[in-house]
């Protein structure tokens, strides 16, 4: 049976990653690998990263030592962390491999993160390595933005800020941050297909949201089925 390596989960703020994820967790190892092509998977977000260095600055602050990465607004001050989040990522990839090089013969790993701006998702990919680039591929979450800001809203929870189901951010941020996307650029506009980048075809299918089915576990279950069924064919095909 055709196991997916490596999946990057990406999308918009609130696209439905974070749910996919928690579905598959509730699965029985058996049901997840013969019906969603996912061994026992680990899971990479680099939201924790992100929620790290605003825990470290604030610390720093506290400490007199200054602020690092952030303002007082915890607005990034170099655009570049973006593409540091995404070589963190990489590195704890890769450090599992080193520790088990027979890792992937039975897991999965589920790299998950969101990127905005003209060339958000270019440029991460650009920042995978070949270990990472030559097993995997991508399931993108789709949602317009107006979408991912109404979810992104509602899932808004204080008190659980630093929760991967519960995090959300201001309307500014998600304005300046993620208002403009560069899928439908890289993907062509298509369903599925391969993308290009660092001479590896990367395989990628496109799971629609919108209406939204994440909170819905058949319907969920069966546009997930689907994408993933999809991303196997592809790499059939890519074989």
């Amino acid at each position: 049976m055709k196991k997916l390596d490596v999946i990057l989960l990406i999308g918009r703020p609130a696209a439905g990653k974070s749910e996919t994820i928690d579905f598959l967790k509730r699965l029985p190892d058996e049901k997840r690998l013969q019906e969603y092509h996912i061994a026992p998977f680990e899971e990479l977000d680099d939201f924790l990263y992100v929620w790290q260095t605003f825990e470290n600055d604030a610390i720093r602050q506290s400490m007199g030592l200054g602020r690092r990465d952030t303002d007082d607004a915890l607005y990034f001050l170099d655009d570049r962390i973006w593409d540091f989040f995404i070589e963190r990522i990489d590195l704890d990839f890769r450090k599992k491999l080193a520790r088990d090089r027979l890792f992937l013969e039975h897991h999965t790993v589920m790299m998950e993160f969101a990127r905005g701006g003209e060339h958000g998702f270019a440029n991460a990919f650009r920042h995978l390595s070949d270990d990472v680039l030559g097993h995997a591929g991508i399931l993108y979450i789709d949602v317009s933005f107006e979408e991912s800001l109404r979810k992104n809203r509602r899932r808004y929870r204080p008190e659980q800020a630093d929760s991967i189901l519960y995090h959300s951010l201001e309307d500014a941020k998600m304005e300046r941050y993620y208002k403009d996307n560069d899928w439908a650029r890289l993907s062509e506009g298509h369903d599925e297909g391969f993308i290009a980048v660092k001479g590896h075809q990367v395989p990628f299918a496109v799971f629609h949201n919108e209406p939204e089915k994440t909170l819905n576990p058949e319907l969920l279950g069966a546009a997930l089925c689907d994408a993933t069924s999809r991303l196997v064919k592809l790499f059939t095909h890519k074989g």
